[in-house]
């Protein structure tokens, strides 16, 4: 690890490359949380009847400014599946109507839209971005081809999950719309891997975790909603809001600012994790963003090479994410796809590596991905290709 480790109360033992997964939360921002809970306790109710409303207009100012939004259109959410799912339950799909989602769409998510679809008789229409691809131009063909008058939604990551790729979306989302089909938007990954301009992307909704690559507390994250969509868009539990005679903020304000007590601390800490880890290098996020790209970008060369293959995909595609695809082995029938592939407890009970393994539906059939965040250095991916070259060979790259 980088020296930036000592910022982390990550296990020195175990070289620690899936920050994608669950984030990590620096100790700087784990204490101001701590510092809130605390305030919290010493006296509840002025904190939550007296004081709740002004401190969380004030973390989703600095949110907004952070990811290009009006505060007043953002609401915060546990987590970019609690986002997804508000979404979905809140709209009104028909039978006929058709459904159109990405076969790297994230399982909770794509579980979630099998609900929605299955509540209203709607069809759910499962588009297949190849794996190896060789330009975005294949995603954006791929997504705008499987639309018909009869679409009504498109959920589509920003940053895939499984396969760690930058989806182009400011060429979707304006393609979708020009057609009168508005965009979910999974973008759990995206916050603080990706400069954001929420507002100009255009899309109707769109979801993000906050306690990935910003490194806030777990249990925050935002949804975004554009204006003209607010007034369909409820939270998913209803409360005072629902009816307040307030005229002084928006229906959406009133529903999302409270649904039920709850320990708001991750939410307020999102300032905290936003300066922190804006500081840590002199050209701040801009930097730290281009640094884990870089990184990235650098592992994937290296297992790459240990591997013999080619680069999956454009570096244009690449966040601080980075997947290649895995020799194929004899599949598991037991084993779903997207679930992780036992390569992943390999290389973590006999190394003591954490990355993410899954297996994938179609060829290549295994993917394995790696996360860069400030902490890591490159000598760690040259232990994983090291380890990964030693247990292929092992088993005869099956």
């Amino acid at each position: 690890m980088t020296d930036f480790a000592r910022h982390w109360t990550l296990d020195p033992a175990v070289t620690f490359l899936n920050h994608g997964s669950f984030g990590a939360c620096p100790k700087p921002v784990l204490e101001a949380q701590q510092e809130l809970r605390a305030e919290l306790e010493r006296e509840p109710v002025d904190f939550m009847s007296r004081h709740w409303e002004r401190r969380m207009d004030a973390a989703r100012a600095e949110l907004g400014r952070f990811v290009g939004a009006d505060p007043d259109d953002l609401a915060f959410v546990a987590n970019a599946t609690t986002g997804v799912n508000t979404v979905l339950r809140s709209l009104d799909f028909s039978a006929g109507d058709e459904l159109v989602v990405t076969d790297h769409e994230y399982n909770a998510s794509h579980n979630a839209l099998r609900y929605a679809a299955g509540r209203a008789g709607a069809r759910i229409v499962v588009v297949r971005i190849p794996l190896p691809l060789a330009s975005p131009d294949e995603v954006v063909d791929a997504v705008l081809g499987g639309v018909t008058p009869r679409t009504r939604l498109v959920l589509i990551d920003h940053v895939t999950s499984a396969t760690g790729l930058v989806f182009p979306l400011e060429r979707i989302v304006p393609a979708l719309r020009e057609r009168g089909v508005e965009t979910l938007v999974d973008g759990a990954h995206a916050p603080g891997m990706l400069p954001l301009s929420l507002a100009s992307l255009g899309a109707a909704f769109y979801t993000g975790n906050s306690h990935k690559w910003m490194c806030t507390p777990k249990g925050s994250a935002l949804l975004y909603v554009r204006p003209d969509q607010q007034p369909r868009i409820h939270p998913l539990s209803i409360s005072h809001g629902a009816n307040s005679p307030r005229t002084d903020r928006s229906r959406f304000r009133l529903e999302f600012d409270f649904t039920g007590t709850q320990d708001p601390s991750a939410f307020l800490a999102v300032p905290a994790a936003i300066r922190f880890m804006g500081s840590l290098l002199p050209g701040g996020w801009d930097e730290l963003r281009a640094r884990n790209r870089a990184l990235a970008i650098r592992a994937r060369a290296i297992l790459c090479d240990a591997l013999a293959i080619d680069p999956p995909a454009p570096e244009a595609m690449v966040g601080s994410l980075a997947s290649v695809p895995l020799p194929p082995r004899s599949p598991d029938p037991m084993l779903p796809p997207l679930a992780t592939d036992p390569i992943m407890t390999e290389l973590y009970e006999r190394r003591r590596i954490e990355v993410l393994a899954s297996i994938w539906p179609e060829s290549p059939k295994r993917v394995l991905r790696v996360s860069a965040q400030i902490y890591n250095c490159e000598d760690q991916y040259r232990q994983l290709a090291s380890a990964l070259s030693e247990i292929l060979a092992e088993t005869g790259r099956d």
